[in-house]
């Protein structure tokens, strides 16, 4: 089994065992909102500039709010854990492009309510959830004002963004991933001037 094979059935399992009103850390949506995005993603390929293009975003969300609508929450699910259709081209790329993006997800619906901690993960996850780090850090952070370094305990840099005076955000791999998100939700430290530091705060947009 693939990771995101492996972060999609555990994704699946704690949908299963919540409610479809519960909260996410994806702002504006509840967890059936979160399942019908997965959803779109995968089998409307019409919906796919909405999700990076500010101007088609309106379609897309259009699209999954109707599927969130009309489908029955076990469908949902079911469709979830299914995966991308035959059609989809992320049936190809499942093992690239969905790692990242299950355990996100998976994220938001634990860390929404109540006590967490973050989950440990194998060196097959983390090598996989390494990957993304800098592509999500340069679009969250691309207006930052400053230069954020995304950096691992051990002292490993996996990506900077921006540009200015610089913070270094210091977690582990999927702690760094989520931050990169956009979530503030990670067991991450900040490091800098506490004005360079609020600034990157201010800056940093969402995926």
């Amino acid at each position: 089994m693939t990771v995101a094979q492996r972060e999609r059935a555990a994704l699946v399992k704690t949908l299963r065992d919540t409610s479809p009103d519960a909260p996410t850390l994806c702002e504006g949506w509840d967890a059936r909102d979160l399942a019908a995005h997965l959803v779109v993603r995968e089998r409307r390929l019409d919906t796919g500039p909405g999700i990076l293009i500010p101007a088609f975003a309106g379609y897309t969300e259009r699209v999954q709010n109707q599927v969130a609508a009309s489908t029955d929450w076990d469908v949902l699910l079911d469709q979830v854990a299914e995966g991308p259709p035959i059609y989809s081209p992320f049936k190809i790329l499942d093992p690239v492009a969905n790692p990242a993006e299950m355990f996100i997800h998976h994220e938001d619906v634990r860390r929404a309510v109540g006590d967490w901690e973050p989950r440990p993960l194998d060196d097959q996850t983390a090598s996989a959830l390494r990957r993304p780090i800098a592509m999500m850090a340069r679009l969250t952070l691309r207006k930052a004002p400053v230069k954020a370094v995304f950096r691992t305990p051990q002292g490993e840099t996996l990506a900077t963004a921006g540009k200015g005076p610089e913070v270094v955000i210091t977690g582990d791999v999927g702690e760094l991933l989520m931050y990169a998100a956009g979530r503030d939700k990670a067991w991450v430290s900040l490091d800098g001037s506490p004005d360079v530091v609020e600034r990157l705060k201010n800056a940093r947009g969402g995926l």
